[in-house]
């Protein structure tokens, strides 16, 4: 069952430091591009993941093409894609040892919620990490 109460996003929003972004855009008039900012603003350390800018920094952040690649402990993947495409990211997010997969607002998977659920991460959909910590008033990380 994905996150929806109020404690558990905060639960999860309060405990995650290090979060992939998928659909991660250097373009300034993108919403993943705000919201990047916002989460390094607050404390989170945001790997950027697009095949499309590979190599290229986004926010002083290395654009990695995918997650497998990234080489560290991913405690959330923030998914920029839309439904049908968060399949392909929630398996990544699966092999890739993340903790938990957050799908955008307007994203929902109900398949690739039950495989992430089912091997063992937390699961937001159709929520923005930003929005929830602007919310509910999560404070900074220090």
């Amino acid at each position: 069952m994905p996150l929806t109460t109020d404690d558990e996003i905060r639960d999860l929003l309060t405990n995650v430091r290090t979060i992939a972004m998928i659909g991660a855009s250097d373009r300034p008039d993108r919403p993943s591009y705000g919201v990047m900012a916002f989460l390094q603003d607050h404390g989170y350390r945001v790997l950027p993941v697009n095949p499309q800018i590979t190599g290229e920094h986004v926010h002083g952040e290395f654009v990695w093409r995918e997650l497998s690649q990234i080489g560290e402990p991913i405690d959330m993947v923030d998914i920029f894609r839309n439904s049908e495409a968060a399949g392909e990211a929630v398996d990544q997010a699966i092999a890739a040892g993340a903790k938990a997969v957050w799908m955008q607002l307007g994203v929902i998977n109900e398949a690739a919620a039950a495989r992430a659920e089912a091997a063992g991460l937390k699961v937001v959909m159709n929520h923005c990490p930003k929005i929830e910590i602007s919310r509910l008033g999560i404070p900074k990380i220090a």
